[in-house]
């Protein structure tokens, strides 16, 4: 039994104390001690190196005690695995270098065995699993296929993911072949990954507010509501689409157990648009953790009041900043736990 389940019960819908609270990204760059273990360590090697990426999960739980943890990995480990060239350079972002813009190069990714190419992930969860000594759940996540995509075929990071698009509108029968393949890969690592032991899962649908509506529910959303449908049944999903309000109401109706709203989105709109009965996690600027510990404290209040504290879990709109001052991070989680009402 998980010691302290308030981000299960919330999942759950039901009534608690106060809301839980995690930050994404919270295992990363604005930690000391992970910074210390990143001058030692290149990027893929703590994702898969269990011992590492355990420790580094584990890191956001001593220092300033939030409700879950997340496990440090990446979205792109999915990619890699499927036979995609991805390098990954601190401070440049992913490389794809050779990104995939014909049927041709689709018909070469794979779907391949998890267990063989993924295993250190799984191993990195029971190992954390084993560190956490089950004081609070362990959440497991991957992108989403169409965020996947981006990446495989821009090559890059972008402002627009022009290139990404235009293969969809001009080639929509590979770009669909494509996010099969992504979508096949993605249910059999995170089955997986609850297998090893995590507690929740979330898809990270980064650049799904890049489409239009119309284009969001042929290229994103049937692919994530085929994951939803795969895990629904073994464990909570929730679902982050940065700059998607317009796709809530449609969210709100799949299995996912919350949805995540990023800062562009007033508490009392998601709560409309999604249908006013499923748990939403957000959505506190991260930019704002700059601010006085004081504003922290009393706009994570006041965010808490708009939200409700039921079917709600406190987070950031995205993920944490690197520069953020540690204190101020753990000004946003104590926040949480200090407020009554």
């Amino acid at each position: 039994m998980i010691k302290n389940d308030l981000f299960l019960r919330a999942l759950k819908g039901e009534t608690v104390e106060r809301p839980p609270v995690w930050m994404m990204r919270q295992a990363g760059r604005y930690l000391p001690e992970f910074r210390a273990l990143r001058d030692k360590y290149d990027f893929f090697t703590r994702c898969e190196t269990p011992e590492l990426a355990a420790e580094i999960t584990v890191q956001p739980i001593r220092r300033i005690a939030p409700d879950a943890a997340i496990l440090f990995s990446d979205i792109l480990v999915v990619p890699r695995a499927m036979g995609i060239h991805v390098e990954l350079k601190d401070n440049l972002g992913p490389i794809i270098p050779n990104p995939i813009r014909t049927m041709e190069q689709v018909n070469q990714v794979f779907v391949p065995d998890v267990n063989e190419t993924l295993g250190y992930v799984f191993d990195a969860v029971k190992l954390t699993k084993e560190m956490l000594n089950d004081e609070v759940p362990l959440i497991g996540f991957a992108g989403s296929p169409w965020t996947i995509f981006c990446y495989a075929v821009e090559g890059k990071g972008s402002k627009s993911f022009d290139t990404a698009k235009g293969f969809c509108f001009s080639d929509p029968v590979a770009a669909h072949t494509l996010l099969q393949k992504i979508t096949d890969t993605t249910i059999l690592y995170l089955l997986e990954k609850v297998k090893s032991g995590v507690n929740a899962v979330q898809i990270f649908d980064s650049w799904g507010g890049m489409l239009s509506p119309v284009d969001y529910q042929e290229f994103s959303w049937k692919y994530i509501n085929q994951i939803i449908d795969a895990l629904a049944e073994v464990t909570p999903v929730i679902v982050f689409g940065k700059g998607c309000w317009f796709a809530l109401n449609e969210m709100g109706k799949s299995k996912a157990s919350a949805l995540g709203v990023d800062w562009t989105c007033s508490p009392r709109n998601a709560r409309y648009l999604s249908g006013g009965n499923i748990t939403l996690q957000g959505n506190f600027d991260p930019s704002r953790l700059f601010s006085p510990i004081p504003v922290i404290k009393k706009m994570v209040h006041e965010m808490i009041d708009e939200f409700g504290k039921d079917k709600y879990i406190v987070n950031l709109g995205h993920g944490i900043l690197p520069n953020i001052p540690v204190d101020h991070a753990k000004a946003f989680i104590d926040a949480v736990k200090e407020y009554q009402k």
